[in-house]
């Protein structure tokens, strides 16, 4: 009877938190859903690093996240949630934008100018800016040293050939064919020159009142020119210094040039011929083989510390038959949707429990030979829970130590994973029967839960009830760092 009695009252506890949320959900939850945020949607050719929950920043600020990730005529469909007091417009942009070495991205937008008209719940944000992946880069690369190659070729056929040298000779051989005509010329026509000689001194002397003024006009001429030479200035001012400089500058610079061409043609020569590292990469397929393998290799590595979530639950529960307060920390890390590793750090009121065996033997005949006693000890400390758990449909199983002590767990996801169901079963031989701890959550509004329940339900003189809240969210920065702490965990052990 006193057992029915307990049951009911649980019961009725259970049902009075149940109402108790559904009216906290029905006057909070829904109404700061509808009028808080408002959902947009992009289309990607590649979403590669993108995962739910990720945040959407604008100039540097949180403005929502990513709420969903799906496959829509062989695109990529990014749902995003953003909050209700940032207006978006129809020039709006949407990027993704990489934070890490390891390959993480997160969304960047624009919210666009105001004189277009505004986004709503369900509109999708059609300019997408989708950058230059890794592939895409070594492609130009490849295509920029092909023309290099190329470049270096032609060069090397135009200057370092015979027929160049050949060439070369024939325009100097031109050349001295072209001043020796010249002389002949000149001295064909001598007499010409002395007759035009003698008129040019019958002319000057005339002229000569008007030469005297053209000198003078002359001698101004180039005391101008003079002056804009730069004749009496100084070193920097001087034009002609200037252009002495410019023209011992180009030859320097052909001559240098000359040199790197030079060294163009032999770079590209032995690129060709394999040598070197480019010419071992371009031309020894099983360093190209290796290179692939440590790609994808890395590629192996970073993907699924990508993908992984680390999510934070901080809890505490107050138990009043006992009049004591219950705090718990614990870490998901959450390679997949169905999958996670659960960590935790209990402070129990009850301390930690253990057990020490004595025998004792005895050579009376008047008792017994061997009398065994065992000691159960409680001290204050830390429980600690390491468990494995794996999601079937909306039933959850996990496995492994929990709260010090070996255990399993079944937890129940109801109304869109608003609301859990947890049952854990664990301190077998602490006491006549195992402890049976039975938990409701419900997440009120987003990352705050209120949760309440039964503890020890098998032993009546440790049963007891609780009434508590849980925050819970992903912590992004916490992923960051978790293959520093393994290497550092790794090397310690070494």
């Amino acid at each position: 009877m006193q057992n029915l009695s307990r049951s009911l009252k649980v019961g009725a506890l259970l049902i009075a938190a149940a109402l108790a949320a559904v009216v906290l959900w029905r006057t909070l939850f829904q109404t700061r859903a509808s009028s808080d945020t408002y959902l947009v949607h992009a289309v990607f050719h590649d979403a590669t690093g993108l995962v739910p929950r990720s945040r959407v920043l604008t100039a540097g600020i949180a403005i929502g996240e990513i709420e969903r990730i799906r496959l829509e005529n062989g695109m990529a469909r990014v749902d995003v949630r953003i909050h209700g007091d940032i207006p978006l417009f129809r020039n709006a942009t949407i990027s993704r934008k990489a934070v890490s070495v390891l390959g993480e991205y997160l969304l960047v937008v624009t919210p666009g100018s105001g004189d277009q008209v505004r986004l709503h719940n369900g509109d999708r944000i059609t300019n997408v800016l989708e950058g230059s992946s890794t592939d895409q880069i070594m492609e130009n690369v490849a295509a920029i040293t092909e023309r290099v190659r190329l470049v270096s070729e032609r060069v090397a056929q135009a200057l370092g050939t015979q027929d160049a040298s050949d060439d070369l000779r024939s325009t100097l051989r031109n050349i001295a064919e072209l001043s020796a005509q010249v002389n002949r010329a000149v001295a064909a026509n001598t007499e010409s020159i002395t007759h035009t000689i003698q008129n040019v001194d019958r002319i000057t002397t005339q002229s000569s009142p008007d030469i005297a003024a053209t000198l003078t006009n002359l001698r101004e001429s180039t005391d101008r020119l003079a002056q804009i030479l730069g004749r009496g200035q100084g070193r920097d001012d001087n034009t002609v210094v200037a252009v002495q400089e410019a023209a011992r500058n180009i030859a320097v610079a052909s001559r240098e040039l000359r040199e790197a061409l030079g060294h163009i043609n032999s770079t590209a020569a032995g690129v060709d011929r394999g040598e070197g590292t480019v010419g071992r990469l371009l031309r020894d397929d099983t360093l190209i083989d290796e290179v692939q393998g440590t790609v994808q290799g890395v590629n192996d590595l970073v993907g699924p510390i990508a993908r992984l979530q680390t999510i934070v639950g901080l809890r505490s529960e107050y138990q009043f038959i006992s009049n004591t307060l219950r705090s718990t920390v614990e870490v998901r890390l959450q390679p997949r949707e169905d999958k996670y590793y659960l960590l935790e750090v209990v402070q129990d009121p009850r301390g930690v429990t253990r057990y020490e065996t004595e025998v004792t033997d005895s050579t009376d005949p008047l008792q017994t030979p061997h009398v065994r006693t065992v000691r159960r000890i409680t001290t204050d400390g830390f429980r600690f829970s390491v468990m494995f758990a794996r999601r079937f449909g909306p039933a959850t199983f996990r496995f492994g130590i929990k709260e010090s002590s070996g255990g399993f767990g079944v937890d129940l996801h109801l109304l869109d994973d608003a609301l859990e169901v947890r049952s854990d079963l664990f301190a077998f031989g602490e006491d006549v029967a195992p402890r049976l701890r039975v938990t409701a959550a419900y997440e009120i509004i987003r990352r705050a839960w209120i949760v309440g329940g039964v503890d020890d339900v098998f032993n009546p003189d440790r049963f007891d009830y609780f009434l508590g809240a849980q925050l819970r969210f992903n912590d992004e920065d916490l992923k960051t760092i978790l293959p520093f702490t393994s290497g550092l965990a790794s090397g310690t052990s070494r």
